[in-house]
C-alpha cells in the first residue's frame, strides 16, 4: 500500500507526499481554507495537507469510525462521513471535530454540498436513503424508491439537481431530491 497523497501538474509531473503509517488515505477534497483535506480510512482521522506538502492529522472522537467521503461546506468547515461510526462529521480549520448521528440504522457514505447550502449524503441501509444536514446539524431523510439499492456516491449536477448512484440498483437518479 502506497499510503501517500499525490499531486499531478497539467504537464503530468507527479509529486508524492508520504503519510504516517496506517493512515490509508481514501478521499480528498479542496477545503475552504486553501488546503486539501482527506479521510484516513483505517486511521480514523482527517488529514490536511498544504500545497507545500505539510501534513496535519486530526483524530476522530469515535475510535474505529472509518472516515469515508469528504467535502467542503459553505460554513468554512469540512464535512465528512463515518461509515463504521455511523455519523456525519464536521471539522473546523483548527481541527475541532463535531459528530452528528443520523437516524438509527444509517451508514453514511457519500457527501457533497447542495445548492441550498446544506450538505447532502447517501445512507447505505435497507431502505437506502439520501440525507440532508444543515450546518447547524439538523438532518432530514429521503427514502430511495429502489429497495436494497446501496446509495453510494452523490454530487451536485447542472441546474442545482443532486445526483446519486445506486450501486445495487444499477441506476443513477436525479429525481429524488
Amino acid at each position: 500500500m502506497a499510503n501517500k497523497i499525490g499531486r499531478i501538474t497539467p504537464a503530468g509531473t507527479i509529486t508524492e507526499f508520504p503519510l504516517p503509517a496506517g493512515a490509508e488515505p481514501w478521499l480528498i477534497a479542496a477545503g475552504p481554507d486553501g488546503n486539501l483535506w482527506f479521510t484516513e480510512h483505517s486511521g480514523s482521522k482527517i488529514g490536511r495537507i498544504s500545497t507545500a506538502g505539510t501534513i496535519t492529522e486530526f483524530p476522530l472522537p469515535t475510535a474505529g469510525s472509518r472516515a469515508w467521503w469528504i467535502a467542503a461546506g459553505p460554513d468554512g468547515n469540512v464535512w465528512f462521513t463515518e461509515d463504521i461510526g455511523h455519523k456525519i462529521g464536521r471539522i473546523t480549520p483548527a481541527g475541532d471535530v463535531t459528530e452528528f448521528p443520523p437516524p438509527a440504522g444509517s451508514n453514511p457514505l457519500g457527501i457533497c454540498l447542495g445548492p441550498d447550502g446544506a450538505l447532502w449524503f447517501t445512507e447505505n441501509g435497507n431502505p437506502a436513503k439520501i440525507g440532508r444536514i444543515t450546518t447547524s446539524g439538523v438532518i432530514t431523510d429521503f427514502t430511495v424508491p429502489t429497495a436494497d439499492s446501496l446509495a453510494e456516491g452523490i454530487c451536485l449536477g447542472p441546474g442545482g439537481t443532486l445526483w446519486f448512484a445506486e450501486f445495487y440498483g444499477d441506476k443513477i437518479r436525479p429525481d429524488l431530491v
